[in-house]
């Protein structure tokens, strides 16, 4: 694997060739902000944009950020296959389009799908030659800083993401690498370093 500095650790072998990488983390360890950083810095790398029923914050474009559409737009996705993961957090639904990711693999190309923990899970039961990234914060306590500064949700949901971010920082081991987050530029890298390493860069099993 290509040297990731000491911000990185693996957890075991990682899929050669990783097919789609697969960031995930906690709520409020920046994963929007690597996302944002990569689509505007690294073109060759293709981002796949999810599915919500939330409505938009300050500044999302329906189709950049996320596609927003309605409940029972989104049940009809998810009943008939539609969806290649999909979970229910805070009141709305989140999920990732099928398609478009299949057509990015047949054609080879660097793919970044970023999702929660369950959805994680759920595309490496799909597809289980991805690699899966988990992003942590440098600690508990920043962690605790960027949720509560946000200004775009009611605390009640502050304290549900402040739960939740408990149980998804144990689910770290089951991911193939951990990058931390000190620096969005260092984990931009980083990705792309992992995305476009070749088999020889990787550890063999």
């Amino acid at each position: 694997m290509a040297d990731l500095g000491p911000r990185a650790r693996s957890h075991g072998a990682i899929p050669v060739p990783a097919g789609l990488t697969v960031l995930s983390g906690p709520s409020g360890v920046g994963k929007s902000t690597v996302v944002q950083a990569i689509r505007r810095d690294c073109p060759q790398v293709w981002l796949s944009v999810s599915v919500t029923t939330r409505r938009p914050r300050p500044g999302e474009r329906d189709g950049r950020e996320y596609y927003f559409v309605g409940e029972r737009e989104f049940e009809e996705m998810a009943q008939s296959g539609q969806l290649l993961e999909w979970a229910r957090f805070a009141g709305n639904y989140y999920g990732t389009p099928r398609e478009p990711v299949a057509e990015r693999m047949r054609a080879g190309t660097p793919s970044l799908l970023e999702v929660d923990v369950v959805g994680a899970r759920q595309v490496r039961l799909a597809i289980p030659d991805s690699l899966l990234v988990f992003l942590a914060p440098p600690s508990w306590e920043e962690l605790v800083r960027r949720l509560t500064r946000r200004e775009t949700e009611p605390a009640e949901v502050i304290g549900q993401r402040l739960e939740a971010a408990r149980a998804e920082l144990s689910a770290e081991r089951e991911f193939d690498v951990t990058l931390v987050n000190t620096s969005v530029g260092d984990v931009c890298a980083q990705l792309v370093a992992l995305m476009t390493a070749q088999p020889a860069d990787r550890p063999a099993d």
